[in-house]
């Protein structure tokens, strides 16, 4: 049972006795003053589990390389990187999609993989010396990202209710926000930060051609998303599963490259004395 001792797996089950908890004391009172407590249960589980299990990752590799402790550099990096990644989206977006044309659609993957990465960018430039590993771009890319994709759900969660009045329904659009998130904002961010790290630890150079193709396939990944959820629900499903798959395996990848680049060199074998 030693795998009841790994972080994210108790975070997810303390969350989701919460949730719980919140949801059943809503059935029972029908109280509306609970519902933004389980809309934003709902919201943050997933994406709060995600991070918690790489940032386990992250500290088992560090031994020491950050000269301290990475979290509360992690906690500002998803904090603003959310809200700012929300609020410059919403003006970018508001601005830059205001024609009826369906291929403005296909703007949004850039326009949120930019603002998603603001503040990673950031501190790529502030804490260069102390996280400079590619462990550290992927962590930081995947808070700013699961961030943004929570308060983008709690944005879709208020929509909902306000149009089904459904807790029902509600809690639909929290399973299925929670499930693809990981495989969504989450894996299209954290790519593009973990080589933008990587590319400057192997080159020197703060920018360059591999940064700028992995943002465009992660933005391109995120505009085929968009397009796909306009289908119908056969094509919604399976576009998700197959770009979502896609852009997992493609961060599973790079977080199996940070681990091989992180690990400590084998030990030399000594040789034995003389028979």
């Amino acid at each position: 049972m030693g795998w009841l001792r790994a972080t994210w797996l108790q975070v997810l089950i303390v969350g989701l006795a919460l949730f719980g908890a919140t949801d059943l004391t809503i059935r029972l009172t029908g109280n509306p003053i609970m519902l933004p407590t389980v809309m934003m249960i709902g919201a943050f589980l997933v994406p709060v589990v995600f991070v918690t299990y790489f940032y386990r990752q992250d500290d088992l590799l560090d031994r020491g390389a950050h000269g301290g402790n990475i979290l509360p550099t992690l906690a500002a990096c998803a904090l603003f990187g959310g809200l700012i990644g929300t609020l410059a989206a919403g003006l970018l977006e508001y601005t830059t999609l205001s024609t009826n044309s369906p291929w403005r659609v296909a703007w949004v993957g850039p326009i949120e993989e930019f603002t998603k990465m603001i503040v990673p960018a950031v501190l790529f430039v502030v804490v260069r010396k102390r996280f400079r590993s590619e462990m550290d771009g992927l962590l930081f890319g995947v808070a700013a990202g699961m961030s943004f994709a929570a308060l983008e759900t709690m944005g879709y969660e208020l929509v909902v209710l306000i149009g089904s009045q459904d807790l029902a329904t509600l809690n639909e659009t929290i399973l299925v926000r929670g499930l693809v998130a990981p495989a969504g904002h989450a894996a299209w961010t954290g790519i593009i930060a973990a080589t933008l790290w990587r590319e400057r630890e192997r080159t020197g150079r703060w920018f360059g051609p591999v940064v700028l193709g992995f943002f465009l396939l992660a933005a391109s990944l995120h505009s085929l998303w968009d397009f796909a959820s306009s289908g119908s629900a056969a094509v919604i499903v399976g576009s998700y599963v197959a770009i979502g798959g896609a852009s997992l395996a493609l961060l599973i990848w790079r977080f199996r490259e940070a681990r091989r680049v992180a690990a400590p060199p084998p030990a030399p074998v000594l040789p034995g004395p003389a028979g």
